[in-house]
C-alpha cells in the first residue's frame, strides 16, 4: 500500500503533457479514435486538484533539480529509462515481438554494465536502434481490448481503464523492476529503490518541461479537454507502434513534450 501511495505522488506529472489546441476526438490513420468520458464532472474535479498539488510541490522541487549540473540530470534520466526496459522486455515478449525483445535485453545489459548502471547510454553509440517503451496497458492494447473509459486519479493523473488495470498488473505481481544479479540470480528490486527510481522519474519529467507546461496551459483553451485528448490519442499510437504524439514512461509518467 506504501508502495501506491508513494508511486501516486509522483505521477501527476502526465496530466500536464498535452498539446494545446486539439479536440476530444483524434483520428490515428483513418479510424476516429473515440473513448467515452464517463465520468467527466469528477474527472474534471480531479483534474483541478492535481493542477493544485502540481503548483505548491512538484513544480518548486522540479526548479530545485534543475539547478543541478546537467551532467547529473542527463545520468539521472539515462538511468531510469534503463530501468524501464525491465519493463519493456516482458511486454515486447507478450506482444510477439521477440527480434524487439532480444535488443532491448542487450540494450539494457550493454548499458547497466559499460554503461555503468545506465548513467550513459552506451546503445546509442552503438547504433542500437531505436528505443521504443512497452508496458502493459500497450500490451491489452494489442490484444484487441478496449480502453474503457477515461479517467482522472488523484495525483496519478490520464488514464483509462485498460491503463489502469495495466498498472496494477505490475503492482499485484510485487516489484515492477526485475533485475538480473552479477551472481546469475534472478530477484526483485527492493521496494525502497524502486520508490525512489518513481520519485526521480516525476522530478525529472517536471524539470524538462517546467516553460513547456506552462505555456501548453496558457494558450489551451480547455486544458483539461487537452490533456484528454493527447492521451488518448498518443495511447493509441503507442499501441500501434506508430510515430507518438509525446513519450509516457511506465505507469503513467510522462517524458519531456514538445510544444507545438
Amino acid at each position: 500500500m506504501k508502495k501506491i501511495l508513494i508511486t501516486s505522488l509522483i505521477s501527476f506529472m502526465l496530466a500536464s503533457s498535452v498539446s494545446a489546441g486539439t479536440d476530444g476526438e483524434n483520428s490515428l490513420s483513418k479510424k476516429p479514435v473515440v473513448v467515452k468520458d464517463c465520468f467527466e464532472g469528477l474527472n474534471r474535479a480531479t483534474f483541478s486538484l492535481n493542477k493544485g498539488l502540481d503548483k505548491t510541490i512538484f513544480k518548486p522541487i522540479a526548479k530545485g533539480y534543475r539547478k543541478l549540473p546537467t551532467a547529473v540530470r542527463g545520468g539521472t534520466s539515462n538511468a531510469l529509462v534503463n530501468l524501464s526496459s525491465l519493463i519493456t522486455v516482458p511486454n515486447n515478449i507478450l506482444q510477439g515481438e521477440f527480434k524487439k525483445a532480444g535488443i532491448n535485453t542487450v540494450r539494457f545489459a550493454v548499458n547497466t554494465t559499460v554503461g555503468i548502471l545506465g548513467l550513459f547510454d552506451v546503445a546509442e553509440k552503438m547504433n542500437f536502434p531505436e528505443y521504443e517503451k512497452e508496458d502493459y496497458g500497450q500490451t491489452f492494447g494489442a490484444w484487441g481490448i478496449g480502453a474503457g473509459c477515461y479517467v482522472v486519479l488523484p495525483v496519478l493523473g490520464p488514464s483509462t481503464v485498460r491503463d489502469l488495470t495495466g498498472s496494477f498488473v505490475n503492482l499485484l505481481g510485487g516489484d515492477p523492476y526485475y533485475n538480473v544479479s552479477t551472481h546469475g540470480n534472478n530477484e526483485y528490486l527492493s521496494d525502497s529503490l524502486y520508490m525512489k527510481t518513481k520519485v526521480l522519474s516525476g522530478i525529472d519529467f517536471r524539470a524538462k518541461n517546467l516553460a513547456s507546461i506552462d505555456n501548453l496551459e496558457k494558450n489551451s483553451m480547455d486544458f483539461y479537454a487537452s490533456v484528454r485528448s493527447l492521451y488518448i490519442q498518443d495511447r493509441q499510437q503507442k499501441i500501434k507502434n506508430s510515430n507518438p504524439t509525446i513519450e509516457i514512461m511506465y505507469e503513467g509518467d510522462w517524458e519531456e513534450i514538445e510544444s507545438q
